[in-house]
């Protein structure tokens, strides 16, 4: 498989590294000294792009992956209120895309856990439910694309739960707190919290090998596909 990148930060090294280790061709990495390089007659050159930047520029870059027909995957965060341009396009224009804010297969296992206990602490209005998330100080958005993810979540099955709020939150609202520091990969934890106990769920990442990992399955699992995916769909 021929690969090529945009954004050549810790997550797009960790995933060009894995690919090579199993035999993949890198064939391009676009970043901010070649961005004049990002073109559509490049990016044909690969059989599927990694898109790993920055939220004010991820739009942009996938749009243009689309417009070279190529199968894009992207892990930015913070651009999504613009996925559903994305979405209508590759179910009207046969396009490939394959979205997610969090590659870690032990994160997606969180999701699917995080799910099941909302719905059975919607019967427990005495149990208060609040997110922490903590990363390196290099990762700009806050707070992450995953704890937004699961935030929404639990307000898809708490129904005294209506949105989150970032530090701040009143009753109705489910809390988030974000932290970042020093190198840390990625930490979220989900917290029940009453008077004589609380439950907790946490999922930490040692590296960015999982997400890695992740993300290169996710690779293997669109090229010739067509159509908008998530990692429920590779798990699947």
């Amino acid at each position: 498989m021929k690969i090529s990148l945009i954004g050549n930060g810790k997550m797009g090294k960790a995933v060009v590294e894995l690919a090579q280790q199993k035999g993949h061709e890198l064939v391009d990495i676009f970043d901010i000294d070649n961005k004049n390089e990002l073109t559509i007659q490049n990016l044909q050159k690969a059989d599927v792009v990694f898109e790993f930047t920055q939220p004010e520029a991820a739009f942009d870059n996938i749009s243009l992956c689309l417009n070279a027909g190529v199968p894009v995957i992207s892990g930015t965060t913070g651009w999504l209120d613009k996925i559903d341009i994305v979405k209508k396009r590759c179910s009207e224009e046969q396009k490939t895309f394959f979205y997610a804010s969090n590659f870690s297969i032990g994160v997606n296992i969180l999701f699917e856990i995080n799910k099941k206990l909302a719905k059975i602490m919607n019967n427990y209005s005495n149990y208060n439910v609040s997110i922490k998330e903590t990363h390196h100080i290099h990762k700009l958005d806050a707070p992450s694309g995953t704890a937004i993810y699961l935030a929404n979540q639990i307000i898809s099955e708490i129904k005294n739960k209506t949105k989150w709020k970032l530090d701040d939150a009143i009753e109705e609202e489910i809390l988030i707190k974000a932290f970042r520091e020093g190198e840390i990969s990625g930490e979220h934890s989900i917290t029940y919290d009453s008077d004589v106990d609380y439950i907790e769920i946490k999922h930490s990442a040692k590296n960015r090998q999982g997400l890695a990992y992740g993300a290169l399955l996710a690779a293997e699992f669109i090229v010739n596909k067509k159509g908008f995916y998530t990692m429920q769909d590779l798990l699947k």
